[in-house]
C-alpha cells in the first residue's frame, strides 16, 4: 500500500512538472551560468524579460513544490520521522532547493542584464 501511494505521488508529481512547464522551451537550470550570461548579454530588453519571467514561473512552482512537501512531512508523527516515507519527502525537498538555488542563480543573470538595458522589472522579484 505505502509502495502504491509513493508510486502515485511520484507519476502526480511528474504529470503537474508537464502540465506547469509544457511542451515548449522551459527553465533550464542545468544551462552552465556562462553560457547564461552570454546568450544574455546579446538578448534584448524584450526577450530578457521573457527569459526572466520563465524562471521566475519555475522557481515560484519549485517552492511551492517544497511548501507542499514540508506541510506534508510536518504531518508525518513523531515515531515515523525517521522512517522511509519521512526519508523520501526530505530526499524530494532537498532536490527541489537545489533546484531553486540553481534557477534562482540563471534568474538573477537575466533580471541583472534587463536591469542595465533599462527593461522593465516590474513583477519580476522573488
Amino acid at each position: 500500500m505505502n509502495i502504491m501511494k509513493n508510486t502515485t505521488f511520484r507519476y502526480l508529481l511528474v504529470f503537474s512538472s508537464l502540465i506547469l512547464c509544457g511542451c515548449g522551451k522551459k527553465a533550464d537550470e542545468n544551462k552552465p551560468v556562462s553560457e547564461v550570461k552570454a546568450e544574455a548579454e546579446q538578448m534584448s530588453a524584450e526577450k530578457l524579460r521573457s527569459m526572466a519571467m520563465m524562471y521566475k514561473d519555475a522557481f515560484m512552482a519549485n517552492k511551492n513544490e517544497v511548501e507542499k512537501l514540508a506541510s506534508k512531512l510536518k504531518d508525518i508523527p513523531l515515531t515515523k520521522v525517521m522512517g522511509d516515507e519521512a526519508k523520501k519527502f526530505k530526499a524530494d525537498i532537498d532536490a527541489l532547493n537545489k533546484s531553486i538555488s540553481a534557477l534562482r542563480e540563471r534568474f538573477g543573470v537575466y533580471y541583472e542584464e534587463l536591469k542595465e538595458k533599462g527593461g522593465d522589472i516590474s513583477g519580476l522579484k522573488i
